[in-house]
């Protein structure tokens, strides 16, 4: 299998990685690879799993939970 080697990775990168491979149990090595499969080899999802989700999703949701006052709000809360 061929191997890769990474220079002048900037610390903060580097750190953020290191923060990411311990948190899922993993090398720094096996991270890297789990970012880079997801990277280049994105998995499809077909059209009926993706409905089938965003159905699962709304169900979720009381209608009329989300009133105009809050829409409001929450588009205000982020600005100065």
């Amino acid at each position: 299998m061929p191997a890769l080697t990474i220079k002048n990775i900037p610390d903060t990168i580097y750190q953020q990685l290191k923060m990411a491979a311990e948190l899922h149990r993993r090398s720094i090595n096996s991270e890297v690879l789990i970012y880079l499969e997801r990277a280049l080899m994105p998995t499809k999802i077909n059209t009926t799993e993706r409905l089938s989700r965003i159905e699962q999703l709304r169900a979720t949701i009381k209608p009329n939970s989300i009133t105009p006052e809050d829409i409001e709000q929450a588009i205000n809360s982020g600005r100065p």
